[in-house]
C-alpha cells in the first residue's frame, strides 16, 4: 500500500476533496498530495499513501506544466471563474500581436505577486481567509520561472470578451491564475481564468492519471506506482549491499559515490532504503523509507 498514485483531479473538488477520496478508499489516514490545485482545476494531482507520504516535499518542488484559457475583458475576485465578478472593460479591440508581447512579458524569471484568494500565509492565516473575512491583503511579490508560455488560440466569443488559450511550463509556486490577471492588468482590460489543466507535475503525466472512479473499482489497492518504483521514478539512484542498507535503515552513514543531488538507495531486494545527500564526506540519509526506519 505504499507508494503514489497520479490522478486526473475532475474539476468542482479541493485537493483535500481528493486526498479523503483515497483516504477512504485505501482504508488509511496517511494520504498526502503533491501540489494543490484549484476546485476549478483538473489534472495531473500526484497522491501518496502510505511511506511514499515522505516523498512530496520533493515532487512539490518540481516543474508543473498546464493548459489554460484566459478571459480578457473581465476581472474577478479570485483570478478565476469561481470568484464574483468585479469588473468588464472592453476588450475588443486587443489584437493577436499585443497578447502575444503580454505573453513574453511574462516568461522567464519574473517577480509574481500570488492571487489574494490564496494560501499564501500572511501572518500566520491563509490569504484566502483573511479576503472572506473581508480584509483587504497585499502580498509580498515572490520569484518564479515561467519556461514556456506559448499561445495556441485567441477566440472571440462576444464583441467585448477575447479568450485566450496558452500551455504553459513554469516553476513550483507559480500561479496560473495570477498570469491570467497580469495579462490582462498589463493589456488594460483585466484578465482572469477560465479553464485550467494540469497536464505534468515532474515526470508524472496525464498519460498515467486515473480518474477516481478507477480508484474506487481498485480499492483498497489503490497504489498504481509502489513506492520502490516511485523512488526510481523520481531520483538518480545507488545499489547498497546488505550491510549498507541495514546500517542507512538506522540513519547510519556511506561513503560518497560522487552523485549529485538527493538520490534513493536501493537493497540488494530491491527495495528503497533512503533519499540521501551526499555532505561533509558522506552520504548522508535526508529521509528514511525502510519499514521501521
Amino acid at each position: 500500500m505504499d507508494g503514489l498514485v497520479i490522478v486526473d483531479k475532475p474539476g468542482g473538488m479541493t485537493s483535500h476533496d481528493v486526498v479523503a477520496r483515497v483516504r477512504r478508499l485505501a482504508r488509511t489516514r496517511r494520504v498526502g498530495h503533491g501540489g494543490t490545485l484549484d476546485p476549478m482545476a483538473t489534472g495531473v494531482l500526484v497522491v501518496a499513501v502510505g511511506r511514499a507520504t515522505r516523498l512530496l516535499t520533493y515532487v512539490t518542488g518540481t516543474d508543473k506544466g498546464y493548459t489554460a484559457t484566459i478571459r480578457l475583458g473581465q476581472r474577478t475576485v479570485t483570478d478565476d471563474a469561481d470568484g464574483d465578478l468585479e469588473a468588464s472593460v472592453p476588450a475588443g479591440h486587443v489584437t493577436d500581436e499585443a497578447i502575444r508581447a503580454g505573453l513574453a512579458a511574462q516568461t522567464g524569471e519574473i517577480d509574481q505577486v500570488p492571487s489574494a484568494v490564496s494560501a499564501v500565509k500572511v501572518a500566520g492565516q491563509r490569504a484566502y481567509r483573511r479576503v472572506r473575512a473581508g480584509e483587504q491583503v497585499a502580498l509580498a511579490p515572490r520569484r518564479v520561472t515561467v519556461s514556456r508560455l506559448d499561445l495556441r488560440a485567441v477566440r472571440r466569443p462576444a464583441p467585448d470578451l477575447v479568450d485566450v488559450e496558452v500551455e504553459l511550463t513554469c516553476s513550483a509556486g507559480t500561479y496560473v491564475r495570477a498570469i491570467a490577471r497580469d495579462l490582462g492588468e498589463g493589456l488594460g482590460v483585466g484578465g482572469h481564468l477560465t479553464a485550467l489543466r494540469r497536464t505534468f507535475v515532474g515526470g508524472f503525466t496525464l498519460a498515467e492519471a486515473h480518474p477516481l472512479e478507477d480508484l474506487e473499482r481498485w480499492a483498497p489497492q489503490v497504489v498504481t506506482l509502489p513506492l520502490a518504483a516511485a523512488a526510481r521514478r523520481t531520483f538518480p539512484h545507488r545499489e547498497a549491499t546488505a550491510e549498507q542498507a541495514r546500517l542507512l535503515s538506522h540513519g547510519g552513514r556511506l561513503p560518497p559515490a560522487g552523485i549529485d543531488g538527493p538520490y534513493a538507495v536501493f537493497a540488494p531486494d530491491g527495495a528503497v532504503v533512503a533519499i540521501v545527500t551526499e555532505r561533509d564526506g558522506a552520504a548522508r540519509p535526508d529521509v528514511v523509507l525502510a519499514p521501521g526506519g
